[in-house]
């Protein structure tokens, strides 16, 4: 644990990405093999399941900081971290320890099936043998969540160096769906065998946000066109007869759309997918909140299939007949997934109907101008998309975010005038200012304030430290961390996408809101209403 703890204080010391890989590399080259593997499993967010609930964790680490309860959860808003509120309070370490990360990993994960005395006492006895930086990686590993501004593509490069592996060869061995509990370093990283990797994804290829003139792109008959779907990202794999279903946030998703199940029976071993899985129900693509109406179940009732259907549009091929054909250029690879989409149209399958087969192609289009390109992106919300993703022809299928060769060309956000009426304190360094922020519209049936988004970015430092001097000024109510405050200040809120929701009281759902600026020019009563949102939800579904 001392050296795990000490490689997080070095992590933790700056912000230089050569520093953070050398200090890495150096670990992995020093740390025994165990340790090893829980670092890359901590690191690419295989963390084991938080053994103790944080209001628990909170009274406990004040009862040890023999403090009242008030004044650690008054600390904790203001530090902004409960691992580190904690590391802050608790007192001096009496003794030291010498266990390993791998054992203190091993006992987290016996300590759930614990009762609450034995959670509290291993808790404290802990906390009590622990220098600060061993105290504040301890509790994150209790609370289940490790974030320390290591990405996993930085692990993989200082691991890379550490083990003269090639990096992307690194990302495909790291990806699926591997346990710390059981696989060796060794297995895991240095040795090659063939099938650990049956149901292993590949490594995402990601594109980059078109910042200047799309025209600099250059000639537009060197790139291919298609919309960019609104769903989740995934590879379907279909190996040895079985098929694989790994989410972009390397989930193994399989027994959540049961509906791809028939693929195994039409598409031929040795293929490999891209694509989005999205609603589609009564022959329409459905939004991202239907969608979201599958996510996260446990189980999916044949209720909730019927009602949310789904299909996976697919845009590339990266596996064709066994063999990785991501070297090949985009259009070749593009050919053979219309070749496949084709052959699955064929009745001969079981005497399957084509129009129940879940597989979809992603229409690619071609253009003379990008004019016609722009023109078509003013479609893309009728037709459900985000924008446009612009792929050039001859492009290999790369690891990770690269630039140069794919580029997704957004619609600009939706905007909207609205009032603040709520405020809590940030995290991180803006943990002692009231950042985020609650924003309602007119109900003009009502003439009351509806709340509809929660926005936490898009001002300026200045900006925020003027909104939170206002807030406490301004404060009407208390509710814990929360203040209500006089409706007064109108701010334009950006957001991605709309549809209608019966889990919100405004009965909409925006996606992805943020502030786009403060419109001190105007009076609440010209802030927009509920109506004027809902104006803005696409009437036509593609």
């Amino acid at each position: 644990m001392k050296r795990f703890a000490q490689l997080i204080k070095q992590l933790d010391s700056t912000n230089k990405t050569n520093i953070k890989v050398d200090a890495l590399a150096s670990y992995f080259e020093n740390a025994p093999d165990t340790d090893k593997v829980w670092t890359i499993a901590i690191l690419s967010h295989r963390r084991p399941p938080r053994p103790i609930n944080t209001t628990l964790l909170r009274t406990w680490a004040s009862e040890l900081a023999n403090i009242p309860l008030w004044l650690f959860e008054e600390s904790y808003h203001i530090v902004g971290d409960l691992a580190e509120t904690i590391a802050l309070v608790a007192p001096p370490s009496e003794k030291s320890t010498e266990k390993s990360l791998t054992q203190y990993l091993e006992e987290i994960i016996a300590l759930k099936q614990k009762d609450d005395a034995q959670k509290k006492e291993y808790l404290l006895e802990n906390l009590k043998k622990l220098e600060y930086y061993e105290r504040f990686v301890f509790t994150k590993l209790i609370t289940g969540s490790f974030r320390i501004g290591v990405s996993q593509k930085l692990m993989t490069r200082a691991l890379a160096k550490a083990t003269q592996i090639d990096e992307d060869l690194l990302a495909y061995k790291l990806m699926g769906n591997w346990d710390p509990n059981t696989v060796s370093f060794h297995d895991l990283i240095l040795e090659e065998n063939a099938s650990d990797f049956l149901s292993k994804p590949y490594p995402f290829y990601l594109a980059y946000a078109i910042e200047d003139e799309v025209s600099d792109l250059g000639v537009v008959s060197d790139w291919s066109i298609e919309h960019k779907w609104d769903g989740i990202r995934a590879q379907v794999i279909i190996r040895n007869g079985e098929i694989f279903i790994w989410s972009r946030g390397e989930e193994l998703v399989t027994d959540k759309y049961p509906e791809f199940h028939q693929l195994v029976e039409i598409l031929p071993d040795g293929t490999v997918i891209d694509g989005e899985i999205l609603p589609y129900s009564e022959g329409k693509i459905g939004t991202f909140n239907d969608l979201q109406t599958r996510i996260g179940r446990k189980t999916v009732s044949k209720a909730l299939l019927a009602k949310t259907p789904v299909i996976l549009k697919a845009y590339d091929l990266l596996e064709w007949e066994g063999k990785d054909i991501r070297s090949t250029p985009f259009s070749q690879r593009r050919g053979l997934l219309e070749k496949l989409y084709k052959v699955t149209g064929h009745s001969k399958h079981n005497s399957t109907s084509s129009k129940n087969i879940p597989l979809h192609l992603s229409e690619n289009m071609y253009f003379t101008s990008w004019e016609e390109v722009a023109e078509e992106r003013t479609k893309s919300r009728e037709k459900q998309s985000e924008g446009l993703m612009i792929k050039r022809k001859d492009a290999t299928y790369q690891v990770g975010r690269k630039k140069g060769d794919w580029w997704k060309w957004k619609v600009d956000p939706l905007t909207i005038d609205a009032v603040l009426t709520y405020a809590m304190r940030g995290h991180g360094r803006r943990s002692n200012l009231f950042t985020d922020y609650t924003f309602a519209l007119w109900d003009t049936a009502q003439s009351e304030l509806v709340t509809f988004a929660k926005a936490y970015s898009g001002l300026t430092d200045t900006e925020f430290r003027k909104v939170d001097a206002w807030i406490k000024k301004n404060t009407v109510e208390r509710f814990g961390p929360v203040r209500s405050v006089t409706p007064q200040l109108v701010f334009e809120i950006a957001f991605e996408g709309i549809a209608l929701s019966k889990r919100h009281k405004s009965g909409i759902a925006t996606r992805f809101p943020r502030i786009l600026r403060w419109r001190q020019d105007k009076k609440i009563e010209e802030a927009n209403t509920l109506d004027d949102l809902k104006a803005m939800i696409p009437s036509v579904t593609q």
